[in-house]
């Protein structure tokens, strides 16, 4: 039997490499003939999987983590018609059956058949069906034909494997928040948050034709990661407000368009910088908001949290001026992003040199053993995409 080994959340703070099952084509006692088995060639540490490994959610002990997968099809199953063999393919984190209502209507962040706690699934993370997570070296994918997304040049795509990696969540998540929020020709846009997900959102937006992009944050790397691509900067940590430097850069203290890409975890600003507000974002993006405009929030917000502030937080009760948003007409879009609704565009976006998300986000390439300090650096706000490389395919290009 072939090994496999993959990075398991043990306890708050700390992840380390196990030995784990090789996959199999079977989904519980019945063999999964729709489904393929992947050698991965990159997985990417996400924003989402440290709000686990924090312990800000109630994952358990020993789950693997990783739902950002790149990968070459090295088994197929009898079902499977138009992938094969040798394919290198881009994984959707959500996964999705192609059959159910919400499939057939594109809101495949929401399938029906996959999780049976409730609508949605993803690989490695709590809550969404148990699915093993892709943070591996191997992996199964099922309904392969409907999920994933191959490559139409393998050499090519692999020349630019470090952007394509970000197919599987960070950039489509980005763009949905940006197109949800409406951004287009002309937009000033504020995103909070330069993460990973905020610097793909900031990246999307110049992508749509925004005339201003402005990112918040309160850590000094990641800010100056978002003007290294031409980014407005505001420090929320300053004691003038988001919409007073907004002002200073655009001459009003108000944007057309605002993207969540901070969620639960978020911060006060100014002198509560130092201490958590989970509803401070929210809150300040429909403060600087015209009248009018809407809310992308591909920002993460969970129903369970257990280091939440208080009794409230964590069970996602937040103090959210809802009235405010009613007064300006703003529209709200939350949830998973529907990958599939925009990785293919997305994807010849990146072949065709439209995009470099691989320089906006800073991809870093380390190897699945060195997961462990990639969390831990993470954690403390590095302005870097971490990129797993469990075969040394990507360091080769």
């Amino acid at each position: 039997m072939a090994s496999n080994r993959g990075v398991a959340y043990m306890k708050p703070g700390e992840v380390e490499i196990q030995s784990i099952d090789y996959p199999k084509l079977a989904l519980g006692s019945r063999k999964c003939e729709h489904g393929v088995i992947l050698k991965i060639v990159s997985t990417n540490i996400c924003g989402s999987d440290q709000h686990m490994v924090r312990g800000r959610t109630t994952a358990p002990q020993g789950i693997i983590l990783g739902h950002e997968i790149t990968g070459e099809v090295i088994e197929a199953g009898r079902d499977v018609e138009y992938l094969k063999v040798g394919d290198l393919v881009s994984v959707p984190f959500n996964i999705a059956c192609g059959r159910c209502r919400n499939c057939k209507e594109r809101a495949t962040g929401v399938c029906l058949n996959v999780n049976p706690a409730r609508p949605g699934a993803a690989y490695g993370y709590v809550d969404m069906g148990g699915w093993v997570g892709g943070q591996a070296e191997y992996v199964m994918v099922p309904y392969a034909d409907f999920n994933l997304l191959k490559f139409p040049d393998k050499a090519q795509a692999m020349e630019k494997i470090r952007d394509l990696t970000c197919l599987s969540d960070i950039l489509p998540t980005g763009y949905h928040g940006a197109v949800s929020a409406g951004v287009g020709p002309g937009s000033i846009v504020y995103i909070a948050g330069a993460g990973p997900v905020g610097l793909a959102s900031a990246a999307a937006c110049h992508l749509l034709g925004a005339a201003c992009v402005i990112v918040g944050d309160l850590i000094p790397e990641r800010l100056a990661q978002a003007k290294s691509f031409g980014c407005e900067v505001v420090d929320v940590s300053k004691s003038a407000t988001v919409a007073e430097q907004i002002t200073q850069i655009v001459g009003a203290p108000e944007v057309d368009c605002a993207v969540d890409c901070v969620g639960f975890e978020a911060r006060g600003h100014g002198k509560d910088a130092a201490h958590e507000a989970p509803a401070t974002v929210l809150n300040s993006l429909m403060e600087i908001t015209r009248a009018g405009g809407a809310l992308g929030i591909p920002g993460l917000y969970v129903t369970g949290d257990p280091g939440g502030i208080d009794e409230n937080a964590k069970i996602g009760n937040l103090s959210i001026r809802i009235g405010l948003g009613w007064a300006k007409s703003h529209v709200f879009t939350t949830g998973q992003c529907p990958v599939m609704k925009y990785n293919r565009q997305l994807m010849n976006a990146i072949l065709f040199g439209k995009i470099k998300i691989a320089k906006a986000v800073n991809v870093t390439v380390i190897k699945l053993d060195e997961a462990p300090q990639g969390y831990k650096d993470f954690d403390k706000g590095a302005a870097k995409k971490f990129v797993f490389d469990p075969h040394g395919m990507v360091s080769k290009n």
